[in-house]
């Protein structure tokens, strides 16, 4: 041990080590970051209809808490060998529908192939009941810029919400935008 300690200590051999340790540090820093915008420049985007939750939420900050209406699907939809389990890793098959929202087709424990108009999410369960099974996207939550008009949601009204995901080929997605849809309004 007093040997290594001793090569180490020369500045000699140190400073290598410690340009090292900050090279792969920033190089991690710039992966992150790079992932992030691959994911919204090479991704297929689809519109996930969903709302908020818990508006009133103090402790959450800047958030915006989404539930969206594919996380609940009904037992029928599930396509594997077994029942699922709470953790499983599943993969959501989307198809777009004729009003531009992606809707499931089914739930399945393997990535199935998407075919043209459809899109392939990873969620997993988080409980599973007699009819029906709830799913977790990690898009739950949507930090909400300064300018933006969901900063109403904050004051407690609840709004239906269009989130636009962009789902890249190696399955890492990433809500691009979120906005309100427009209910019309009554003709007097």
């Amino acid at each position: 041990m007093a040997d290594l300690l001793t090569w180490f200590s020369d500045p000699v051999r140190r400073r290598p080590m410690l340009r090292i340790l900050v090279a792969a540090q920033v190089l991690y820093v710039l992966g992150v970051a790079g992932a992030g915008y691959a994911t919204t420049a090479l991704g297929k985007q689809v519109v996930l209809a969903s709302a908020p939750i818990d508006p009133k939420d103090l402790l959450a900050g800047d958030f915006v808490r989404l539930r969206y209406a594919i996380s609940a699907m009904p037992l029928q939809q599930w396509h594997g060998p077994e029942a699922p389990r709470r953790r499983q890793s599943v993969f959501v098959l989307l198809a777009t529908g004729a009003d531009s929202l992606s809707t499931a087709v089914g739930v399945y424990p393997q990535a199935p192939a998407a075919g043209a108009g459809q899109a392939v999410l990873r969620g997993w369960v988080t409980d599973v009941y007699r009819n029906s099974l709830n799913l977790r996207f990690n898009l739950e939550r949507y930090y909400v810029p300064d300018d933006s008009n969901l900063r109403q949601e904050k004051a407690g009204r609840l709004h239906p919400l269009q989130v636009r995901v962009s789902i890249a080929p190696w399955g890492q997605a990433r809500i691009v935008r979120v906005s309100k849809v427009e209910t019309p309004k009554p003709s007097r």
